[in-house]
């Protein structure tokens, strides 16, 4: 209920993509709250049946020879824009409106796998340099992308590792925790870094539909990495107090 009221008022900004990073911060807070594994289970199960009744509304009515703009009427019944249903869209099939929706994801994709082991240096990157990888989201979205064409695959696993350095120190602090409010800060901003990496680099080289989160302390923007910044100041807080206790 407590979580209801913030992904509601994202959502209708519209973003939707931020509001669904509250559904895994939400879970992890819950399970070292110590929740019932049971109940968290159930709280996926039916996390899965929504996206797989989500699926079938973007899938079923063209399969079943509806016209566009009755599909689209739908859609926008449900709380659908075009806009996302273009965004699965294109992720569900490689060949959808590749100059269009699908061009980002494309430029990213090929600027990820050019890259190679090291990279094409500093400033050399051609999808970034030349702007096949649109200029207006290659420093925030895309930052991932632009690392992994300069720096290659060892620039983009020194990325992760440093991530995971961060992560796992939020970790740390929530063991070392004296109280349970400061376990539990540790634990949900540890959940909102690690969820933003994960999405935001699934999405660069296409295991997830492109949405505009921020890989975090790096994307180039002002909100979120004073979000960030804020939320690990306060985990460090967390650290010092629980070791000199």
């Amino acid at each position: 209920a407590l979580a209801l009221a913030p992904f509601l008022l994202i959502a209708a900004q519209p973003d939707l993509g931020t509001a669904l990073v509250l559904l895994p911060v939400l879970g992890a807070v819950m399970f070292a709250a110590g929740a019932p594994a049971g109940a968290l289970w159930k709280l996926a199960g039916a996390g899965v049946l929504a996206l797989g009744a989500v699926l079938a509304l973007l899938l079923a009515p063209p399969a079943l020879g509806w016209d566009e703009a009755r599909h689209e009427a739908l859609l926008e019944r449900c709380g659908i824009s075009a806009y996302q249903k273009n965004r699965v869209m294109v992720f569900l099939r490689r060949d959808a409106d590749p100059l269009n929706a699908g061009w980002n994801k494309a430029q990213s994709q090929i600027a990820v796998g050019s890259g190679r082991m090291w990279g094409k240096g500093f400033q050399q990157g051609t999808q970034n340099i030349l702007g096949f990888l649109p200029r207006t989201v290659a420093p925030n979205d895309f930052i991932f992308s632009v690392i992994a064409e300069e720096k290659g695959f060892a620039g983009a696993l020194a990325v992760l590792g440093l991530m995971a350095v961060i992560i796992g120190g939020g970790l740390r602090a929530a063991l070392a925790a004296s109280d349970r409010i400061g376990r539990l800060l540790s634990v949900g901003v540890t959940a909102l870094i690690f969820s933003h990496v994960f999405v935001n680099i699934a999405m660069t080289i296409g295991l997830l539909p492109i949405t505009g989160l921020p890989l975090p302390l790096l994307s180039y923007g002002g909100t979120f990495m004073l979000v960030a910044m804020s939320g690990l100041g306060i985990v460090q807080s967390v650290y010092i107090r629980g070791e000199r206790n």
